[in-house]
């Protein structure tokens, strides 16, 4: 077995690695609810196109120190 060998099983496994990664990120953004103290991630994809000064915010800013 030459390191050729060995550098393909270790691209294969990284590229799996982190195949499988990206989609628990994708799938841990999307499974966490609002309610649960949550993020909806698909209102900031506006950001991009609501950027003028005048433009509400995604999401409202609070005074309160509950945290």
């Amino acid at each position: 077995m030459g390191i050729a060998e060995y550098q393909a099983y270790g691209y294969f496994g990284l590229t799996a690695f982190l195949v499988f990664a990206l989609y628990s990120y994708i799938y841990h953004l999307y499974s966490t609810d609002k309610k649960d103290g949550g993020h909806d991630y698909e209102n900031y994809s506006n950001i991009a196109l609501n950027d003028d000064i005048s433009d509400a915010p995604v999401s409202p800013i609070s005074d309160d120190k509950e945290k």
